[in-house]
């Protein structure tokens, strides 16, 4: 209820505005400076990112080698027989040394609880936990029980599909040792990017993800957690009381809680894990939708907190309301389009008054073209040309798949009860598409083979 009154307050206040002060200046103008700022934000975190990166070629960051954690690495799993074998072994083959690894089935009706079972045997570094068909549901409470068995200092967190290089945990470990941070994220990149055209526009998402957490960093903004790759200190886990049973979404609201209570994260673009990209329309559509909700919800739920906080810093509140922009900046234009448009339809405003908050959106839509495709050319070091295609790909892309869902997901927060319906995104789906490729060549190839043998006989 607390989440549905802020957003309604929200919405109808900014609606309200619009409809009242559009007779009386032009409020695109508002919006234009609410752009203006995020732009300005963007271009000091960007200044930022550069004097980080000369500071540090002329003064290294010194690795304390004696700093080495011990580290329960946490791989939760539902119904992933498919691929959990090849993810725990690829872990188990990190250079770090000093780390166990506690693999989760959680419910499954598939046989993921016996390969796992069947790792605590082959591995002495593996422990299975195989939890009751009745246990709460959700990643959160997984963790949660897990962290009752894990002896580790600090816990590193990956998804059932997750693979990394041999030295992550060697690369991500130093940036936690500072006593004020809590946690730190991996750079995350789509295994399958070159599967097709989704895979190929979630993995630029997720450079463009990195791309604003770089920056975010070279700030000591609102870093956030990603559920996959991240490492989290137990005194700050403790510190916020473990993982959030209640969330759809337990790596934004844990970067959330951590925030509050004045822990800083970090990003780390060196470390990077790969996971599987969603080949399918459908499925990503679902995921995506937890990830948006998730995001929602987290910041309506904890905004009073978020607030009054004194542990947070100043940094982090501004970087933390930048972000929310990016949301308000949307909905703003939407409201600011819909009323325009009834008031010109109605003969009360003039064309023109519309025509301007459509060429604000054209605006704001080259903006962060260009946005992507510098992240492209800087992380990805794609061709000019290469770069600007897939940036235009990924601007359609992420305009077809995140407005419907910005628009549905206040809706069923205004309106809906709330759920805690996971939207699991299934994991293996690429094997399992080229098995069935394999499988349709297999026939073809037969089918030649037999007809060219038919025309023999006869």
């Amino acid at each position: 209820m607390k989440e549905r009154i802020i957003l309604f307050t929200i919405v109808f206040g900014l609606g309200v505005f619009l409809y009242i002060f559009q007779s009386y200046f032009n409020t695109v103008w508002g919006l234009a400076f609410l752009c203006a700022l995020m732009f300005v934000y963007a271009f000091f975190s960007s200044l930022a990112y550069h004097y980080k990166k000369r500071r540090l070629q002329k003064y290294p960051l010194i690795v304390n080698e004696d700093y080495k954690p011990f580290v329960s690495v946490l791989i939760p799993g539902h119904n992933e027989e498919c691929v959990i074998t090849h993810t725990v072994e690829n872990i188990l083959a990190m250079d770090y040394g000093n780390f166990e690894v506690i693999v989760i089935d959680d419910r499954s009706d598939d046989n993921t609880a016996s390969v796992i079972k069947q790792l605590e045997k082959k591995y002495d570094k593996v422990t299975a936990l195989i939890r009751d068909k009745d246990a709460f549901p959700g990643k959160s409470a997984v963790l949660n029980d897990a962290m009752q068995t894990a002896k580790g200092e600090a816990v590193l967190v990956f998804d059932a599909d997750a693979t990394v290089e041999p030295d992550f945990l060697t690369k991500l470990v130093p940036h936690l040792e500072p006593k004020d941070v809590g946690a730190v994220q991996a750079r995350k990149v789509i295994r399958n990017k070159d599967c097709n055209f989704l895979t190929r526009c979630q993995n630029n998402e997720y450079t463009m993800d990195a791309h604003f957490q770089v920056s975010r960093d070279s700030v000591k903004g609102a870093v956030e957690l990603r559920g996959n790759g991240e490492l989290i200190k137990r005194e700050a886990l403790e510190d916020i009381g473990g993982w959030n049973n209640y969330t759809i979404t337990d790596d934004l609201d844990m970067s959330t809680r951590l925030h509050i209570k004045g822990w800083d994260v970090r990003f780390c673009l060196d470390a990077v894990v790969y996971e599987e990209g969603i080949i399918y329309l459908w499925p990503l559509f679902r995921q995506r939708r937890r990830w948006l909700e998730g995001t929602f919800r987290r910041y309506l739920e904890y905004s009073g907190e978020a607030l009054t906080s004194k542990d947070m810093s100043l940094r982090v509140s501004v970087d933390m309301f930048a972000y929310i922009s990016e949301f308000i900046m949307p909905m703003w234009l939407i409201m600011e389009i819909i009323i325009r448009g009834f008031k010109v339809l109605a003969k009360d405003a003039p064309p023109h008054m519309l025509y301007s908050s459509i060429i604000l959106g054209c605006v704001i839509g080259v903006a962060f073209l260009l946005a992507a495709r510098y992240s492209l050319r800087r992380y990805d070091n794609l061709t000019r040309m290469q770069a600007l295609k897939e940036a235009v790909e990924t601007s359609v892309y992420l305009f077809v798949i995140w407005f419907p869902l910005v628009l549905f997901i206040c809706l069923k927060i205004l309106f809906l009860k709330k759920d805690m319906k996971w939207g699991k995104t299934a994991h293996g789906l690429v094997a399992e598409e080229e098995e069935h490729l394999a499988a349709k060549a297999k026939r073809l190839t037969k089918q030649v083979i037999d007809k060219a043998k038919e025309k023999v006989r006869i």
